[in-house]
């Protein structure tokens, strides 16, 4: 009997190149005849950006082959010119991939990452090319780009297919309404990553507890000013604001901006913190994209003291950026810009020095007698509480903060369900929960929790 020869183990299929799916769609080999359209948008736009392609690719397109991208240079941002070449390591037909991206809904979005559509648009061949602008391997942005073979008539139908991609883009419809931030890179490189959807807290007029020349002094320059933009343009005035909300800590100044955002549904705010103003000229770029936008900067005095104290050039670069890009916006610019501080001394003579970027100062006080009347039934809650306790509470709590107030209820509430009494505050439970928070911890405890302030 012969034997067997062994069988000759099966071949590998070779992976599809890109320069391949090319050639074969464009029909032809000259690949450096495709002619090319890119156009970048910033990391915010992702959402809108791959809504707007997809959209009007299924409206008008027929979709010839769809896929992912793959090359040993995935560092780089993907073009169709490097896409096209043929080496060792060429760029290949890959699954398609996708990651969650959050937009502060119930269900994250599901993102494309880089995909390629090849397609037929009125009997013309077109390529589309989404991918994410990388510098270092760092996401910076997102890019649509479109490759066509020159017509004879000249025509090339790029220019109105990004013309109806920027139409659909602009109008920011993912995060209008949100307060967003960007996300800082672990290298602290300064660049934008990604984006945080932060859970806007429903806060109502009732709840904003201020006096009522300074509610109404706030809602004049913001509600009623955003109201009168469009007459306000049409005379030929400015329609970008800035606020400056100043007062000890504790008082209202984060809780009032989260009412302020949710009585601006049309507006997307960009909460900036202390730890972020490194990336000012990225939030400015959102903002000129989102507007209209609300652009919120928290303790100000971090960056905005007066010149005298700046302990070194990086600082100085800071302030001048921060007031510059204040001043430098066009008067057309749908802006309002929010500045917080704790303490105004710091950042009174710098900003002085360069009037016309604040336009108004809102004070943020101490709540006085009616106030902390109003704060403690808003933070009572659901718990029972008595004219006579409450009484109690408003003497004992003079020059305290709102701060101070939402935790000494929260701890009375604790000693109340600690000792089983039912669901009624007593004074007893009071007296323990005030031990507790000013004497237990020291002076220190005090300060941290924005009690007495004398």
């Amino acid at each position: 009997m012969k034997s067997k020869s062994p069988s000759k183990p099966k071949r590998k299929p070779a992976a599809v190149t890109v320069a391949g799916m090319l050639r074969k769609h464009f029909r032809t080999a000259a690949l450096h005849k495709l002619t090319t359209t890119s156009r970048m948008f910033p990391v915010t736009a992702r959402i809108d950006l791959q809504t707007a392609l997809v959209d009007l690719i299924g409206k008008t397109c027929q979709v010839t082959h769809q896929s992912g991208v793959q090359a040993g240079y995935a560092f780089q941002t993907f073009t169709f010119s490097m896409l096209s070449l043929d080496r060792d390591n060429a760029a290949v037909i890959a699954p398609m991939e996708t990651e969650d991206v959050d937009m502060g809904e119930s269900a994250p979005f599901r993102g494309l990452k880089s995909t390629l559509w090849f397609c037929i648009l009125d009997g013309r061949r077109i390529a589309f090319l989404l991918t994410p602008v990388l510098s270092h391997g760092e996401v910076g942005g997102w890019q649509v780009e479109i490759a066509v073979l020159p017509a004879q008539d000249g025509s090339d139908p790029s220019a109105a297919m990004l013309a109806a991609i920027d139409a659909i883009i602009s109008q920011a419809r993912s995060y209008r309404g949100k307060v967003i931030s960007l996300e800082q890179r672990d290298n602290y490189s300064g660049k934008a990553g990604s984006v945080r959807v932060h859970k806007l807290r429903g806060v109502t007029r009732e709840q904003v507890i201020l006096p009522e020349k300074t509610l109404r002094m706030l809602e004049r320059n913001v509600m009623e000013f955003i109201g009168q933009r469009a007459r306000l343009q049409d005379l030929g005035m400015s329609i970008k604001k800035g606020l400056l909300f100043y007062g000890p800590p504790g008082t209202g100044k984060t809780h009032t901006i989260h009412y302020l955002a949710s009585r601006l549904p049309d507006h997307t705010t960009l909460l900036i913190t202390a730890e972020q103003v490194g990336m000012l000229d990225q939030y400015m770029q959102l903002a000129r994209f989102l507007q209209p936008a609300m652009i919120v900067l928290e303790d100000a005095d971090l960056i905005a003291r007066a010149r005298t104290s700046m302990r070194n050039p990086c600082e100085e670069s800071l302030l001048n950026k921060l007031l510059n890009e204040m001043d430098g916006l066009r008067e057309d610019a749908a802006l309002l810009f929010v500045l917080t501080t704790n303490r105004p001394e710091e950042l009174e003579s710098a900003l002085a020095a360069r009037p016309g970027r604040i336009d108004q100062a809102i004070e943020f006080p101490l709540p006085d007698e009616e106030g902390r009347r109003k704060l403690i039934k808003l933070y009572a809650a659901g718990i029972g509480l008595t004219e006579r306790v409450a009484s109690v509470l408003v003497r004992k709590t003079k020059g305290a903060s709102a701060a101070f107030i939402k935790e000494l209820m929260r701890r009375a509430a604790q000693v109340m369900l600690r000792s089983g009494d039912g669901r009624e505050l007593s004074l007893s439970q009071i007296e323990s929960a005030l031990d507790e928070m000013l004497f237990a911890g020291g002076s220190l405890n005090v300060r941290l929790l924005g009690g007495r302030q004398d």
